[in-house]
């Protein structure tokens, strides 16, 4: 699903540090937490990969940015025809959750959930432990995963078997 062709057309048009906090290792990380949240959430994978490198794919800055979900959903538009293939439904759910990523405490999907949780538990990387009270899925709100996402981190660790392996 992801691809080099679609991190290179990401990369393309990214206006900040490409290995800063809202970068390719962070979102190395969303996609490996997403992917180990989704065999216990069954939250579609295909929605939950692609989430990992939209969310945060149109930032401005490193700081406060209120409108770059939106701009990430919206560039998710622009490249669905020459890059990935989603159902309309499939689609949909990607859109919103790149849409309402930092304003949504939950959505009724499992999918939407997944990929907000997914991003959440990375929040080691700006020193914040992730708080069962803003979690959505069951999984997320584990000791465990979040001690394994958090460990992750905060140690900055970039899953090598994730986004084609494009961290450059």
């Amino acid at each position: 699903m992801i691809t080099n062709k679609l991190i290179a057309a990401i990369k393309k048009q990214f206006h900040i540090d490409w290995k800063g906090l809202h970068g390719i290792s962070h979102w190395a990380r969303v996609y490996s937490n997403g992917m180990r949240l989704s065999e216990h959430t069954g939250a579609n994978i295909k929605v939950v990969q692609l989430f990992s490198v939209f969310h945060d794919s149109r930032r401005y800055n490193e700081s406060k940015d209120d409108q770059h979900g939106p701009r990430g959903a919206e560039l998710a538009v622009k490249l669905r025809e020459n890059h990935f293939e989603l159902s309309n439904e499939e689609f949909d759910l990607l859109y919103q959750a790149c849409r309402l990523h930092t304003r949504a405490e939950t959505h009724e999907s499992i999918t939407v959930q997944t990929c907000l949780d997914a991003d959440r538990l990375d929040l080691g990387r700006v020193g914040i432990l992730p708080e069962v009270k803003y979690l959505c899925t069951d999984a997320a709100k584990s000791q465990e995963m979040i001690s394994w996402a958090y460990k992750r981190s905060l140690d900055g660790i970039i899953p090598d078997t994730v986004l084609g392996g494009t961290f450059s």
